[in-house]
């Protein structure tokens, strides 16, 4: 229904309640950008955090219940681009959270954090309303980046002046970790 925020899925003719409070959006998020974790536990913490009744999802339903969370994590859009999945990072919501937040509370005109209750999509539309600020200034410069598009003299000296907030942190599990420093210790010839 037009204007409505869900509260429950149907996965497979089934109504099945979720969690529809953004902190519960945020965390499924944290769990995506942790490398130590394979897709498919990330796909099991996702239907944990958002079903109510995850364990009760049946064998047969669990692909319809991962679409239908997509669904509703992507604010209840259905035809993204494969592109769109693919495109390099310009948002990591755990590494801007302090400029997310700034920047949705100015569009909500207060605290969101106080709150104890705030459907996810609401969240999605506050941060959709988002203007010019900082948060859009770093995302900008990470899209030109990313683009390989040439950055304006005020963009340049503001990266400059920026890079831990504009630069994404590369996220490796402790093995890459290992091995990275495997790697930098034979180049400095350490071994």
């Amino acid at each position: 229904m037009i204007g409505e925020l869900p509260t429950s899925l149907n996965v497979n003719g089934v109504e099945r309640a979720i969690r529809s409070d953004y902190r519960v959006a945020l965390l499924i998020f944290h769990a995506f950008n942790n490398p130590e974790l394979s897709d498919w536990e990330k796909a099991i913490i996702m239907l944990d955090c958002l079903y109510e009744n995850a364990k009760e999802i049946l064998s047969d339903d669990i692909e319809e219940a991962i679409n239908k969370a997509v669904w509703f994590l992507d604010g209840g859009v259905t035809d993204r681009e494969t592109k769109y999945r693919s495109a390099k990072k310009v948002l990591d919501w755990e590494q801007d959270e302090q400029m997310i937040f700034s920047a949705v509370n100015k569009v909500a005109g207060k605290e969101v954090r106080a709150l104890e209750y705030l459907h996810w999509w609401t969240f999605l539309g506050y941060f959709n309303e988002i203007g010019e600020g900082l948060l859009t200034t770093v995302i900008n410069i990470r899209q030109k980046k990313n683009k390989g598009k040439k950055l304006e003299k005020y963009e340049q000296e503001f990266y400059r002046e920026n890079k831990h907030l504009i630069d994404i942190k590369e996220k490796l599990s402790a093995e890459e970790q290992a091995e990275k420093e495997r790697l930098l210790k034979l180049l400095n010839g350490e071994v």
